[in-house]
């Protein structure tokens, strides 16, 4: 259990693997969350493209912004 809120399962779409970190993209719907993890983690999980995932998303705060 986690004390953070804000789940979203989602799909996998894509890993980019850095040196030491990670891009890894997850569709939720019709939107993508974008998390930066390390690649450690990456490997220890054993996150593939397609795997089934929950993006947990812990934030003091949101912002948003338009020109």
């Amino acid at each position: 259990m986690l004390s953070a809120r804000n789940q979203f399962k989602g799909t996998v779409k894509s890993i980019k693997l850095g040196n030491v970190m990670a891009e890894v993209v997850v569709a939720v719907g019709n939107f993508e969350v974008v998390a930066a993890i390390t690649r450690g983690s990456v490997e220890a999980m054993n996150v593939k493209v397609g795997d089934t995932v929950t993006a947990v998303i812990k934030a003091t705060e949101v912002m948003v912004a338009k020109d």
